[in-house]
C-alpha cells in the first residue's frame, strides 16, 4: 500500500473506495437532477404559470444555473476555513427547503426566485465534493475516481427525464420538486452518517479578506489551471446550450412526444460509457493525451455535423442526428473529468477555493453560453451544431495556451 492511499484511508476513517465514489457521485448528481428531471415538465409549467413563449421556459434551468454558479465563490473559501461537513450540509438543506417552497409558487417570477435559491444550495455539492475528492485523491488517481464519480453521475441524465415524467403520471409537476426534496433528504442522512471530516488540519485557513483574496490569486494566475477551466466552461456551454433547447428539438424538430426520454437517455449512457473507459484508461494513457484526443475529435464531429446541417437535407434525419450527436458526447465523457484534474492537480493546497472559483467559471460561462445559445433557437438545429463547432474551436485555443502550443506531452514543467 502506497502512501497516497493510506493516507486516503485514513481520511475516510473506514469508508471504502466503492461506497466514497458512489457517495461523491450521488452528492453531485442531485444537481444533475434538479435540472434533467425538469425537462418533461417545462411545457406544463408553461401552461400552468402562464408562460407563452416556448424560449421563456428556459428560465426555469437558466435560474437555477445561475444560482449555483455565483455561490460556488463562497462555498469554496468557507470550507477550506470551516471544513467539509458543514458548508455541505448549510447548501443541502438550502436545496431541500427551496424545492419544497416551488412546490406552492403563485407565479413564473416566484419559482424562478426559489430556482434560483435552490441552485444556490446545490452549489454546496459541487465545490465541496470536488475538494473533498481533491482531500484525498491526487494525480491520475484523482482523474480515475472522478472518471467514475462521473460514470455514476451520468446515470441520473440517462433516467431523470423518465422519472420526471412518471412521476407526473401521479399529479402534476408539483410532484417533482417533492420528489428532489426526498431525494436530496435521503443522501443527506448518508452523508451525515457515513462520511467523515476530509480537510487537513494543515491546510485550514483563515476566512478573512486577505486569505481569500490571495486564494483566488493563487488560482487566477495559475496558466494550466486558468486555462483548462475556460477550455471546460466553453465545453459545457455546449453542453448546457443542448439542455436548454433539448425539449424544442426533440418534441418540436422530431416530434418524438413521450419517447423524448428515451432519446435524451440514449446520449447520456454514451458519456457515462465513455466516463468509465476513461477511469480504466487514464492511468495508463495519462490525462494529457486522452483528453487531448478527445477534444480533436469532438472538434472533428462538429465540423462534419455543422456541414451537413448546412448543406443536407432539413432537418437532419433523426438516427443520423442522434449518431453524431451522441459521438460527440462520447469525446465530452474522456474531456470533462480530465480537464477538471488537470485544472485542480496544481491546486490541492487550496483546494475548496480552486473548485469555488474554478466551478464559478466553469458553470457561469457555460451557462451564459448555454443561455445564448438556447435563447437562439429558431425552429431549427443550427443553432446547437454551430455553437457546438465554435465553442470547441475556442476550447482547442485554451488548451494550447495552458500547454505553451504542445499538445499529448503527459507531464509539463512547472507553471
Amino acid at each position: 500500500m502506497d502512501s497516497s492511499t493510506t493516507t486516503s484511508a485514513s481520511r475516510l476513517k473506514g469508508m471504502g473506495k466503492a461506497e466514497f465514489i458512489a457517495m461523491m457521485a450521488m452528492l453531485m448528481a442531485i444537481n444533475a437532477l434538479a435540472i434533467d428531471i425538469m425537462l418533461p415538465g417545462l411545457q406544463q409549467i408553461g401552461a400552468s404559470l402562464g408562460v407563452a413563449s416556448e424560449n421563456h421556459r428556459q428560465y426555469v434551468i437558466s435560474a437555477y444555473l445561475m444560482g449555483f454558479a455565483v455561490s460556488q465563490l463562497f462555498y469554496g473559501p468557507i470550507s477550506d476555513r470551516f471544513g467539509r461537513r458543514v458548508p455541505m450540509f448549510t447548501g443541502l438543506i438550502v436545496y431541500i427547503g427551496s424545492a419544497l417552497a416551488c412546490v406552492f409558487v403563485p407565479s413564473f417570477t416566484s419559482l424562478l426566485l426559489f430556482r434560483l435559491l435552490q441552485g444556490i444550495g446545490s452549489a454546496a455539492t459541487r465545490v465541496i465534493t470536488i475538494s473533498i475528492v481533491r482531500d484525498v485523491y491526487g494525480g491520475r488517481q484523482m482523474a480515475e475516481v472522478m472518471s467514475l464519480i462521473m460514470m455514476v453521475f451520468m446515470i441520473v441524465p440517462v433516467i431523470a427525464p423518465g422519472t420526471g415524467q412518471t412521476v407526473m403520471l401521479f399529479g402534476n409537476w408539483h410532484l417533482i420538486f417533492i420528489f428532489m426534496a426526498a431525494i436530496a433528504s435521503a443522501v443527506s442522512l448518508w452523508v451525515y452518517l457515513r462520511l467523515p471530516e476530509t480537510l487537513d488540519p494543515a491546510d485550514v485557513r483563515p476566512f478573512t479578506i486577505k486569505s481569500v483574496s490571495q486564494g483566488f490569486r493563487i488560482v487566477l494566475t495559475n496558466r494550466v489551471a486558468l486555462c483548462y477551466t475556460l477550455a471546460n466552461s466553453v465545453i459545457f456551454g455546449a453542453l448546457f446550450g443542448f439542455i436548454n433547447s433539448a425539449q424544442q428539438i426533440y418534441v418540436g424538430i422530431y416530434d418524438l412526444g413521450v419517447w423524448f426520454p428515451v432519446a435524451f437517455s440514449a446520449v447520456a449512457i454514451t458519456m457515462s460509457l465513455s466516463s468509465f473507459l476513461n477511469s480504466r484508461l487514464v492511468g495508463k494513457f495519462g490525462m494529457r493525451r486522452i483528453s487531448h484526443g478527445a477534444l480533436l475529435g469532438f472538434l472533428g464531429i462538429n465540423g462534419f455535423w455543422l456541414l451537413l446541417t448546412i448543406l443536407g437535407p432539413n432537418p437532419t434525419p433523426f438516427p443520423l442526428y442522434l449518431l453524431l450527436f451522441a459521438l460527440a458526447m462520447f469525446q465530452f465523457g474522456w474531456i470533462g473529468s480530465n480537464f477538471n484534474s488537470l485544472a485542480m492537480e496544481p491546486l490541492g493546497h487550496v483546494a475548496g477555493t480552486a473548485s469555488s472559483v474554478l466551478g464559478f467559471m466553469s458553470t457561469a460561462g457555460g451557462g451564459a453560453i448555454g443561455a445564448l445559445i438556447g435563447q437562439a433557437y429558431d425552429g431549427t438545429t443550427l443553432p446547437l451544431t454551430a455553437g457546438f463547432f465554435v465553442l470547441s474551436l475556442i476550447g482547442l485555443v485554451f488548451v494550447l495556451i495552458a500547454e505553451r502550443g504542445r499538445m499529448f506531452h503527459p507531464h509539463n514543467k512547472p507553471v
